[in-house]
Parts: C-alpha cells; structure tokens; sequence
C-alpha cells in the first residue's frame, strides 16, 4: 500500500470514529469511564496473573541483548503531569533517535518485535495503572514533544488519566506498520497524519464514554491481543 493509501486510511478511520460519535462529538463535555477502585483492583489482579510471564520475557531479554530489561519514558499525563510509562525493553541498549518507531525500525531487536507485535512489551504499564498514573481505558499518553498544550483537543484530552488502551488504538493497533510507509519521515507523517486523527477520535470517544463502554473495549483488547498472539501475530 502506497503513502497516499495509508493517507485514505486514517481520514477513513477518523470519519468512522466521528460518525459514530453521533452530534454530541461537538459537545465539550467528558463523560466518565470505569472508577478508580475497578482500575485498580483489575490491574492489581491483571499483574498477578502477568508476572510469571514478564519474568519470562525478562530472562529473555537480559539472556539476548543484555541490560537493562525494563524500558522508561517520560509520558505527559492528566493535568499535563509527566509520568514515567514503563515496558519492556524492544530496542538495543542506549538506542538513540526520533521517538517515533515504525515496523522497520532498525533499533528494534528481533524479540522486541515479537513482543510489539503481540504487545506483550505493555504488560509493566500495569504498575501505572496500580500507581495512579494511568487508566486501563482512555486515551494513550503521548511524550512531551508531540503535546501542545494550547491546542484544545489536548486540554480536553488531559483532563482524564491516559488509559493502556482505547477504540482508537484498538483501530490502529498496527501503526507501525502505517509508519514504515511514511517514505522515510516516519515523524512527519505521524504529526500530520496520524496524530490530528488520533486527537479527534479520543475527543469523541471521551464525549461519549462510559464504564460499560470502556469495560466492553478492555475485554475486546484482551479478546484481540489474545486472539492475534495464538495465530502467530
């Protein structure tokens, strides 16, 4: 698929969001998801359950490309506060360069792209959520060279924490692979392309949101992690 392809595809993807927002994605109003108390009782659950597995992938990681295992980022969360987001390591040590990551990537090891891929690199982001820096649902947090605070659609955006996952990462759950397509200004292409419709699709899922809604979206991501993991994804 061409660059001008991939272009068609997220105003595709950004008409369907903001049709299926309906006439209140003109209101600005945010509606609540699922309470903190759930948040945290399923992340404290979700880790218990994942820690054999992280411990697994830890190994793996130290035993193919040495340390450190874990991978930490500055991420801008509610209010514009900045967090640490953790994940597994996917890149060489010490790797350098735009904080954008397409499919072909040449910092990325060869086992941090199966675990890109299945998403398994996401599993520490859990410890946000348990620590209150994150939501399991809600919009993904950006880092803070591709936040603008006096744009409008982040000031609404960061009102609420970021979440692990969302209807529009879910749609876009392959975006790396839009990125390599980018005729090598991944960068570019992500701020004028992808990101506008990010924003939008985050803004009209927060004018409608609900806790059954983000509960229905957290089973779905599990269901799709789950599903595309066992077929090799």
């Amino acid at each position: 698929m061409s660059f001008a392809l991939s272009n068609e595809s997220v105003k595709a993807m950004h008409a369907e969001i903001l049709s299926e927002a309906g006439p209140s994605a003109r209101a600005l109003q945010i509606n609540k998801g699922i309470p903190r108390w759930a948040d945290l009782t399923i992340a404290v659950m979700g880790l218990i359950v994942v820690t054999p597995v992280i411990v697994v992938i830890v190994l793996a990681i130290a035993a193919s490309s040495g340390r450190p295992v874990f991978f930490r980022q500055k991420r801008v969360g509610r209010g514009g506060r900045m967090f640490d987001l953790y994940k597994l390591r996917t890149m060489k040590p010490n790797a350098e360069g735009v904080q954008i990551t397409s499919r072909d990537d040449k910092r990325i090891t060869r086992l941090g792209r199966f675990l890109r891929r299945s998403k398994l690199d996401e599993l520490p982001a859990l410890w946000n959520v348990v620590r209150g820096d994150m939501a399991l649902v809600g919009p993904r947090p950006e880092v803070p060279r591709y936040v603008k605070l006096s744009d409008p659609k982040w000031q609404m955006i960061l009102q609420v924490r970021p979440g692990i996952t969302d209807p529009v990462t879910l749609r876009l759950r392959n975006e790396e692979d839009l990125l390599a397509q980018a005729n090598g200004n991944p960068e570019k292409y992500y701020l004028s392309e992808l990101q506008p419709s990010k924003l939008s699709g985050y803004v009209a899922y927060l004018q409608q949101r609900t806790c059954r809604g983000d509960l229905r979206m957290l089973w779905r991501t599990i269901v799709e992690v789950a599903t595309k993991n066992s077929v090799g994804v």
